[in-house]
């Protein structure tokens, strides 16, 4: 499992014009079982997703699908971990 944390290099309303672009990026993640939850930082510098992927090299193939990395509106930290525990219905999700 890797949690995503995205800092933006842009300033919010550069953010704002490719903000559709990266919520698709998360809808087809979650559609294909690689993202369990996401959202903006507070305050909003950024945001973080918590993803599931076999590899490091997977998980930075997906963080390179999105328009915020493409576009160089964020940058990204990738912290790999094993969930060892966790409340009841996660390990469903790992």
């Amino acid at each position: 499992m890797f949690i995503f944390i995205l800092t933006y290099q842009k300033p919010l309303n550069e953010v704002e014009k490719y903000l559709g672009m990266h919520r698709t990026y998360l809808d087809i993640n979650y559609k294909e079982g690689h993202f369990i939850a996401s959202g903006p930082q507070e305050p909003r510098t950024g945001g973080v997703i918590l993803c599931r992927a076999v590899t490091k090299e997977h998980a930075l193939e997906i963080m390179k699908a999105d328009p915020f990395y493409i576009n160089k509106i964020a940058t990204y930290d990738i912290i790999e971990f094993l969930p060892t525990k966790y409340a009841d219905g996660f390990q469903r999700l790992i």
